[in-house]
């Protein structure tokens, strides 16, 4: 409202409420009223006039960008600061283009699209853009819009004040290309890395660990801590790990467990998680960081060293069997000549003989005579295992797969793997048993009972068996195939009636080791046993041989060894030098052998087998039918 007609209505106002005053005529009142209000106009103006300047001085010497906007967002005034920032004139930076020219071609745009929202209101509002200078280079500025709002609250004017934040905006830049950096550098890591809160939900997580995982981001932190537990940590991992978290989140103090994490490919890996406290100026944790390392393989090998360890305290228990490799007999060196030939490759060798002739000493020279040589050398007894067992303990249990099966095992082929198994007595193995065995054989892989896991070894398989497997291929007590995978390089070890001209090396050998043993001094061995013990047919072998000379080493009270022949009675020693008297105990012994055959029907075990019927261990009677000669198939059509 103009100053003097708000001059007049304050008279008029006056007047009405004071009816009775004195004063003028009302005419000549107005004439006055008149003129002093046109004075006070003058006056006024004149001030206001004054105090615009001051304000404009005022205003352009401020650090920041002002600029005065209608309603609808045209410029009607900029201080001195824009005007010299842009190199613009105040018409210029009212004009149609001005946005264009002023702004960033790529933030005009964006202004527009906020001004049209920010305009149509009454609240204040900002933006962040970048304003070109008169030498052409552009500087980030906060632009913050303020509404002058009437007595009836619309908007009359609004200012926008604009903040230079050009060295604001480099900090954040380069704070963000360094968290990038770091981020990429975190992201190359061979480890698994994750963020969590203060109380151990998941925050970050590093692109090691979302690819094991198979998950993103999102997805990783959209399941609670509880139920991301029970779907990632494997089941008998899952009460220990959550109590020792528990317990270290707790403390608030570095901590680190063992636990098997759930990948992408369903399957579970050892991982060694290590916990750090991230803490504030009041010692407070505030973050975790959390990194895991696969330590899968050292799992396998702790594994394989545990199982290594018992069977080095099986073999140390077990007596030595070195004596069996003495001698210079043609079959022995043959023997050693075969053991040269395969030794070097990874070829399966197949060793057959009798029991007690040295069968595993064959094994494990072809051991150290291989590149497998510094790596375990695993041994099975294969008839010494219950048929139930076997398969667990060759290729290991997980947890809960049988009644007793209280936690994961390792198997013999698992704590072999890079090494050598020799598989004692493998024609005593299980059917179901014989078809894993022959996948190990055929494809390297096999699956511990009760898992679903296919596991790679490279291991290299030796066999022993004192039956025909030939014969039990026959009967079908042996897979065909699997005789095949195992008989790619056979040895045949010859019993030791076979090896006579060995026996006095044996002797010698073997009573010197008992004779220490037992802290006694013998100087020379009877020339009478040492052809008891040539004429003697030695049906345990060597084993026999060994047993016989620790028993007279212990009741030999001279410096000559000798043993009384009284322990030899009734066990029918074949003397060779009375030819004719063994030559007809052979061919009584083969007559007695084929008519158990025939009645047998050519069968050897089982109850109505040959070796029942005439009283003899099947292994001993296979032997004989071998030395005899005999054709046990012949039998079969009768």
């Amino acid at each position: 409202m103009p100053p003097d007609t708000h001059h007049v209505d304050v008279h008029r106002e006056h007047s009405e409420r004071n009816p009775a005053s004195t004063g003028p005529s009302p005419a000549r009142s107005q004439e006055l009223v008149t003129a002093a209000g046109t004075c006070d106009v003058k006056r006024t103006e004149t001030t206001l006039h004054q105090d615009e300047e001051e304000l404009r001085r005022a205003i352009d010497l401020i650090p920041q960008n002002i600029v005065v906007l209608n309603p609808d967002g045209t410029v009607i005034y900029a201080n001195r600061g824009v005007l010299e920032y842009t190199g613009l004139s105040l018409d210029e930076m009212g004009a149609d283009d001005a946005l264009d020219r002023v702004f960033h071609p790529e933030d005009g745009q964006r202004l527009r699209e906020v001004h049209q929202e920010g305009l149509s209101g009454t609240a204040p509002f900002e933006a962040e853009l970048r304003a070109r200078a008169k030498d052409g280079k552009y500087r980030w500025f906060l632009i913050w819009h303020n509404p002058l709002l009437d007595e009836s609250g619309k908007v009359v004017r609004w200012y926008a004040t604009g903040t230079d934040i050009e060295d604001r905006k480099q900090a954040e830049n380069k704070l963000r290309q360094d968290e990038r950096e770091l981020r990429q550098l975190i992201d190359f890591l061979p480890q698994c890395v994750v963020v969590l809160d203060k109380d151990g939900a998941l925050l970050q997580a590093n692109k090691t660990m979302l690819d094991y995982r198979g998950f993103t981001l999102a997805e990783m932190k959209g399941v609670g801590t509880c139920e991301r537990f029970k779907r990632d940590v494997h089941p008998d991992d899952l009460e220990r790990v959550q109590n020792e978290r528990g317990e270290g989140l707790s403390r608030g103090m570095p901590f680190e467990m063992e636990k098997r994490l759930l990948g992408k490919d369903g399957q579970y890996r050892w991982f060694l998680f290590r916990y750090n406290p991230v803490l504030n100026d009041d010692r407070e944790v505030i973050r975790w960081f959390a990194t895991a390392t696969d330590i899968e393989d050292r799992k396998h090998a702790e594994d394989r060293m545990r199982n290594e360890a018992v069977a080095l305290r099986e073999d140390i228990a077990r007596s030595s069997m070195f004596e069996e490799i003495v001698g210079s007999s043609e079959a022995l060196r043959e023997i050693l000549a075969q053991i040269s030939r395969v030794a070097p490759t990874d070829s399966t060798v197949l060793i057959q003989g009798e029991t007690g002739t040295g069968k595993e000493l064959i094994a494990r020279a072809i051991h150290n005579c291989s590149k497998r040589a510094n790596r375990a050398f695993i041994r099975v007894n294969c008839a010494a295992i219950p048929s139930s067992l076997i398969a667990s303990e060759l290729f290991g249990h997980e947890k809960g797969a049988f009644t007793g099966a209280l936690q994961r095992r390792l198997g013999r082929f698992e704590s072999a793997d890079g090494g050598t198994i020799f598989l004692d007595e493998v024609g005593e193995l299980p059917h179901e048993t014989q078809i894993s065995l022959l996948r190990v054989l055929q494809e390297r892989e096999f699956e511990r009972v009760g898992g679903n896991q296919s596991i790679r070894v490279d291991v290299r398989v030796l066999a022993a068996t004192n039956r025909d497997l030939n014969a039990a291929v026959e009967e079908g007590g042996f897979r065909k195939d699997l005789f095949y995978r195992l008989n790619v390089f056979p040895i045949q070890v010859p019993p030791l009636r076979d090896r006579a001209d060995d026996i006095p090396l044996l002797v010698e050998y073997l009573v010197d080791r008992y004779a220490k043993k037992a802290g006694k001094r013998i100087r020379g061995i009877s020339k009478q046993t040492l052809q008891l013990f040539q004429s003697y047919s030695w049906p345990g072998n060597v084993r026999e041989l060994q047993n016989v000379i620790e028993r007279a080493v212990i009741v030999c009270d001279g410096e000559t060894f000798c043993v009384d022949a009284n322990w030899f009675t009734g066990t029918a020693p074949i003397a060779k030098a009375r030819r004719p008297f063994a030559s007809d105990l052979a061919e009584r012994e083969k007559a007695m052998i084929e008519n158990a055959l025939r009645e047998a029907k050519g069968l050897i075990s089982g109850p109505g087998g040959a070796a029942a019927k005439l009283g003899l261990p099947r292994q001993t009677l296979e032997s004989k039918i071998r030395k005899l000669g005999i054709n046990r198939y012949r039998f079969k059509a009768s």
